[in-house]
């Protein structure tokens, strides 16, 4: 599976990269990084939106989660990718937005590694 992470805090990816080491080293996933809304849809226009997952922070500089969301929505031919938004806030109204807007599932930092793990597979079964 492969899954685009959007967060501009850098020791994401270490983290992610750890957290997800069998799954990497088994082709499982295929993660890709990167640290702003605007990076990622560079990325998704040139990728031509085949990645299966994108967990987006809401919180960035420049363009949000929630706008890159929309984006994303309005972006991507049918059916859209599956987009969880990662926050440290969990109140309503991100929570509200991001499902208006389109999300999956919305996920509070720190993050569950072993519950995203399975959310994860059972996107691929």
């Amino acid at each position: 599976m492969k899954i685009l992470v959007v967060d501009d805090e850098q020791d994401v990816q270490p983290l992610f990269e750890q957290r997800f080491r069998r799954e990497i080293k088994s082709q499982e996933f295929e993660l890709k990084f990167v640290l702003s809304g605007e990076e990622a849809m560079e990325y998704l226009q040139n990728s031509g939106f085949h990645d299966k997952l994108i967990l987006s922070d809401i919180n960035m500089p420049g363009m949000s989660g929630l706008e890159l969301l929309d984006k994303i929505q309005k972006s991507s031919s049918p059916p859209p990718p599956v987009v969880m938004m990662i926050s440290a806030y969990g109140d309503e109204d991100n929570i509200n937005t991001a499902k208006k807007l389109g999300a999956n599932d919305f996920l509070t930092k720190p993050l569950d590694f072993n519950m995203l793990r399975e959310k994860i597979k059972s996107l691929s079964a």
